[in-house]
Parts: C-alpha cells; structure tokens; sequence
C-alpha cells in the first residue's frame, strides 16, 4: 500500500516527512513484541485504505532510539501527528477510536475542523453508531484512562479498573462536534457516557447503582487477568516448553540445547515465544518462582529449565518425566 509504510532510520524518517510536507503524517511507534502494537497495526492499515492522501508510517522505537528521543517517546504504542514537517498532536496508548477520529480530522483540508459545517446530521450520527461500537464496551470521557480531565471521568476509570472491566475510550475534549452531538444522540445531557454492545448504560450515578447492586459483574466485559493468561498457557497442551524463539528457530544458546534434547525423546511438545509477548515473558517469571528462560512445564506444572532438563536426561528419567509418568 504507497501511503503505508515502515521508517527504519532517522534519515528515512526526515525524508517521508520532507516528502510529505503538504498532507498529514501519522507515525506509530510501536515494538514486535507488544500485542498491543500489533491491534494498532492492523487499525492503521484500514484506516491507510479509507485515508489515501494521509501517510501512515510504522516505526519501531527502540530499533531507532534518535526519532524516539528527540518527541520523548517512553511507552508504546505511540502515535504522533505531523503536517508540514510539524507536529501537531499526539495520543498515547491503543486507542482505535481516538486515532480514527484524530486521522479523520486532523487529515481535512484545513488540519482541524474544516468543513464540520458541511457533515449532514445522517453522516454524524452513523460515526457516532461506529464510535459506540468500536469495542464492546465504550467509555466516552473527558481525557484518557490514564490522564482522566475530571473528577467523575477519574471516578468511572477506578471502578472499571477495580472490576477488572474491559474498555475502550474516545475523549470528548479532543473532538467538540461528537461532544455536543453524542449527547443529542443517546439522549443523556452529561459526560462521561458508558456503552456496552452499542447500548448506553448510563453515567457515574448509574455505575455506582450497579456496584452497589451487584449487577456490574454481569453487565461489562471483564480482562483477562495475567495470572489467568499465564495459566492457560501452561495448560495449553500436556507439554509446552517457554523459550526464546521457537521448534524451528531458537534465539538463544540454551533455547537450542534445550530443543536438540528434547526433539532425541520423541515425546510430542509445543513451545511459546517469550519474545513475542513481553507480558508473558515477565509475569511467568513471577508467577513460577523462576529467574530464566526456557521453561519446561508438564502437565501445567513446572519442571525447570535447561540444567534441569539435563540431569533428567543423564538419569534416564526425562522420557518418563515428558510422559506425565513419575
């Protein structure tokens, strides 16, 4: 796709920006081993089909620290606005429905609300509906979840966050047209507004109704917690070896010895790559009690990693071990 692109070096970064002086740039900062970066990767290259005259530029920030520097990127994803050869605004963190709304109007012919007089009332109210239901559960607010821009937005954000709830968010504050019109829309005068499945549910008055009633656990999607996650993986086939890379390519030493040993028992294993998913990689190092990669687990319990492995194998046990039959 010509407006979809990657910027491997500072230079090349100056000059898609050079090129592209006259319409708006879009660059996300992202790293291969975040699943988030990766949900965002997939939103822009839809957004790059709907947006022609945008350039949307994937960049990752630690592979070119100079650009990561210089605009004080320090997590991913990161998204940064230019338009001729300037920044204009930014957004932090993987939010789909902020970067869309963000593309849509910071990418009009005058860079900010141009042409908002000429949006039929049919035209706003169908990218409310696709706001609404940009993910299962919607929280319109003002600011973000991380940075909320009052008190009540603040409030809403702890009891998601306390009921482990599952969101998305969309800023009122960054886009007055869908402020004003949402509460026309839903028909609810004051912000913030909480969604799930397209349906309003209500404001703060009306979350706290249900935490006090109970209901909230059955009302929002819940995440997934770590500790979960970590379980299910471990479980996810009677043997499953944790290592930097995978059966096919190990990215470290000790990966390699650790698969040459195990490919010689015959015995039916998967692997996962830890370096695909740093979340995995950090929390399962909490979650067993053990420092290093890899991990061996059988049968969701852990077995150790190569030293380990290796004494097994020198005791004639490991076979048996592989088999669930000590």
């Amino acid at each position: 796709m010509a407006n979809l692109t990657d910027a491997t070096s500072l230079q090349q970064f100056d000059q898609l920006l050079k090129n592209n002086c006259k319409s708006l740039t879009v660059i996300h900062f992202h790293a291969p081993w975040a699943p988030q970066c990766s949900q965002m990767n997939e939103v822009m290259a839809e957004l790059a089909k709907e947006h022609k005259h945008t350039m949307f530029v994937k960049l990752e920030a630690e592979a070119v620290p100079e650009v990561s520097e210089k605009y004080e990127i320090a997590s991913v994803p990161t998204f940064l606005f230019f338009k001729g050869g300037e920044k204009i605004d930014r957004l932090d963190g993987a939010h789909a429905p902020e970067l869309t709304n963000k593309v849509q109007r910071l990418g009009s012919g005058g860079g900010g609300a141009a042409g908002v007089g000429d949006v039929t009332k049919e035209d706003l109210n169908e990218r409310l509906k696709k706001l609404i239901n940009a993910a299962s559960c919607m929280l319109f607010m003002k600011g973000s979840p991380q940075e909320p821009r009052c008190g009540f937005s603040r409030q809403i954000v702890q009891i998601l966050k306390d009921h482990s709830v599952q969101y998305s968010s969309f800023d009122i504050l960054s886009d007055d047209e869908v402020r004003q019109a949402l509460k026309t829309y839903s028909n609810w005068p004051t912000y913030p507004q909480i969604y799930v499945n397209g349906e309003l549910v209500g404001g703060l008055d009306i979350l706290k109704e249900l935490v006090e009633s109970g209901e909230i656990e059955n009302t929002f999607p819940k995440t997934v917690s770590l500790e979960h996650r970590l379980k299910s993986l471990i479980n996810k086939s009677s043997v499953i070896l944790f290592m930097k890379g995978n059966k096919q390519a190990a990215k470290c030493g000790f990966s390699r010895q650790i698969l040459e040993i195990m490919n010689g028992t015959g015995v039916e294993y998967d692997t996962f790559d830890i370096l695909e998913d740093e979340e995995v990689r950090q929390g399962l190092k909490s979650y067993s009690n053990w420092p290093t990669y890899p991990q061996l687990y059988v049968k969701g319990d852990l077995i150790g990693g190569l030293d380990i492995v290796k004494e097994l194998k020198e005791n004639g046990e490991l076979v048996s071990v592989l088999k669930g039959e000590n």
